[in-house]
C-alpha cells in the first residue's frame, strides 16, 4: 500500500495555500492539475495558489435618498416672482392680450402679445398708446391706469388682460 500524506497549509492572513504530497501517484497527479509543480530534494511535491482574501466591509443596504429640493417662489412684494398671461380682451378692432414679468414681487415689465394692428388708424393710435400703457402699469404696480386718449377701447382691454395676468401672479 503507498503511502500517502496530504497536508494543507492554510495561510489566510497572506491568502497563500500550499499543499504539499508525500509521494503517491494520486497527489501527484492532484498537484500537476493546479499548474504549479515544483521539487523539493524529499521528492515532495509542492503547489503555491494566491488568491486574494477580500477584506470584510460593512454592508449598507440602506438606498440614499436625495430628495428633490421644491422650489417655492419667494413672495417679496405685492406679487410672486415669474411671467404672467392675461386673457385675450376684445379692444373692438381687434383682441388685445399682455404679459406680465414680476421680479422682486414688482411689476418689471409688461410685453403686448396681441393688439389691433392692421388698420392703419389702429397701428398709429397704439403706436403711442402701448409704451403709456405700459409704463403707467408699471408706475402703479397694479391695472389700474388710467386710459390713454384717443384709445379708450385698447386701454380698457389692456386693464382686462393685465388684471388677469396680475391675479395669477397673487399667492
Amino acid at each position: 500500500m503507498k503511502k500517502f500524506i496530504l497536508s494543507v497549509i492554510i495561510m489566510l492572513s497572506f491568502g497563500i495555500y500550499v499543499i504539499t504530497n508525500g509521494g503517491g501517484a494520486s497527489g501527484a497527479s492532484f498537484v500537476a492539475s493546479l499548474g504549479q509543480n515544483s521539487s523539493n530534494s524529499n521528492n515532495t511535491q509542492v503547489a503555491v495558489v494566491t488568491k486574494k482574501v477580500p477584506k470584510s466591509t460593512p454592508v449598507n443596504n440602506t438606498p440614499t435618498v436625495n430628495p428633490t429640493p421644491i422650489v417655492v417662489p419667494k413672495k417679496t412684494g405685492q406679487y410672486v416672482d415669474g411671467t404672467y398671461t392675461g386673457s385675450v380682451a376684445d379692444a373692438y378692432y381687434g383682441n388685445v392680450q399682455v404679459e406680465v414679468t414680476v421680479s422682486g414681487g414688482k411689476i418689471s415689465d409688461v410685453k403686448f402679445l396681441d393688439y389691433p394692428q392692421d388698420r392703419n388708424t389702429s397701428i398709429r393710435i397704439n403706436s403711442y398708446a402701448i409704451p403709456n400703457l405700459i409704463a403707467e402699469a408699471i408706475s402703479a404696480q397694479s391695472a389700474n391706469v388710467n386710459r390713454v386718449s384717443g384709445a379708450s377701447d385698447t386701454s380698457a382691454a389692456f386693464k382686462q388682460s393685465l388684471a388677469d395676468a396680475l391675479s395669477q401672479a397673487k399667492a
